[in-house]
């Protein structure tokens, strides 16, 4: 079928919760897609910072191949071999002890929220439960997500909301520290805002986030599943400012594109979870973990964390000497291939034109064009790109 006809049948039997464009991909390779009529796109939206390396990497496909052929599912009450070895890779890499896996972002969130109430309710008592979050953040579509999600645009329809959420504003460690009350248990954050807008937090705000958490003996919370796995330059985005958390939040990136969420943690909090406190049928299956292990070892072992660095610096300057050239433009902000570029005008008719001209963007918060490329992506295809965006935004 084309992609008129596979359009036509989408809008017959598929729920309408999505803003579609008409667009059909059938085939991917690197930072390539291809529709149903066999018409190719440059993608630097990689499945919303989910294919950092690119799209059908070689080294995931034969993990996806090798383990289909085995063993696709069994139940987590048996020990899973490549659950284990991605369990070893991630917490060896990284601050945690420990690691529970489930199938997306939004759950590995849910499954943070509750370990946080769970462990401060048997260390502290069952008055503390409360969650700070940031206005602008964005954690997840469930019920407990939703709450700790700090945009209204997210949370209307759903009333009520859980209970045990407080917003305040992102960067801003005063308005923090007002926000904590005697029933605090956390303070959950993403590293930089991406639905927020590709919000970068001045130097020190972790620092100072940090110190809160340990003057009220709070856990700090990251949600690092879309600035995760490489998409900053370095392997988790909170790298960069200096600040250990006690619980992370992992999904997106984490397996090369096959449904994957983690939630890792340090010993003492982890501990709080014992059998039958927290689970999923799914999660951390054989077939996703075997995908995951090839992609995490492929980033660590290929260079991809000192290339995103590079070529993230490289798309940052040409979209800043891009942006000088038009009265509408705001500012460029980001780290490695995380990056925002802010209009004074809504830029939905760019994604669209792009789209037309074979440029897949998307953007965050009305006016910020949002760029997260696989992080394979090359100078070469990073100038096409700043090409197309220059036809168009000259049209303007």
């Amino acid at each position: 079928m084309n992609s008129q006809q596979w359009i036509a049948k989408a809008d017959k039997y598929i729920m309408k919760t999505y803003g579609r464009y008409p667009l059909v991909p059938v085939r991917g390779e690197g930072c390539r897609l291809w529709d149903a009529d066999g018409r190719e796109y440059l993608d630097f939206l990689a499945g919303v910072a989910v294919n950092n390396l690119g799209h059908c990497h070689p080294r995931v496909v034969a993990a996806l191949q090798k383990q289909a052929g085995e063993l696709i599912h069994c139940s987590n009450y048996y020990h899973i071999p490549s659950q284990i070895e991605l369990a070893e890779l991630l917490c060896s890499h990284s601050f945690a002890d420990r690691a529970f896996f489930c199938n997306s972002g939004a759950e590995a969130n849910e499954a943070a929220i509750k370990l946080a109430r769970k462990y401060s309710r048997e260390k502290f008592g069952a008055d503390r439960y409360e969650i700070v979050t940031a206005l602008a953040s964005f954690h997840g579509r469930t019920m407990a997500t939703v709450s700790a999600t700090g945009q209204e645009k997210v949370q209307k329809f759903f009333d009520p909301l859980l209970h045990g959420f407080r917003h305040v504003p992102f960067n801003d460690a005063e308005a923090l520290h007002k926000g904590i009350t005697p029933n605090t248990c956390a303070v959950m954050l993403e590293p930089i805002q991406g639905e927020g807008g590709v919000v970068v937090p001045s130097a020190g705000y972790f620092r100072e986030v940090r110190e809160i958490c340990d003057a009220h003996n709070l856990l700090l919370i990251f949600d690092e599943v879309q600035v995760g796995m490489g998409r900053t330059g370095k392997l988790f985005a909170h790298e960069h400012f200096g600040v250990v958390p006690d619980i992370m939040t992992l999904a997106k990136a984490l397996a090369g594109g096959a449904p994957i969420g983690t939630m890792l943690a340090r010993e003492e909090v982890a501990s709080a979870f014992g059998p039958g406190t927290h689970g999923s049928t799914f999660g951390g299956n054989p077939l996703v973990t075997a995908a995951a292990v090839a992609a995490v070892r492929t980033i660590l072992e290929e260079g991809i964390l000192n290339h995103a660095e590079e070529i993230g610096e490289y798309l940052l300057g040409e979209l800043e000497s891009l942006g000088e050239k038009f009265p509408f433009f705001v500012e460029v902000r980001g780290i490695g291939l995380m990056i925002g570029m802010e209009l004074s005008v809504p830029a939905g008719d760019i994604v669209k034109k792009g789209l037309e001209r074979g440029l897949l963007l998307n953007v965050a918060q009305d006016r910020v064009l949002r760029f997260v490329p696989p992080l394979i992506v090359t100078k070469a295809e990073v100038d096409q790109m700043i090409g197309i965006l220059s036809g168009i935004l000259a049209e303007m």
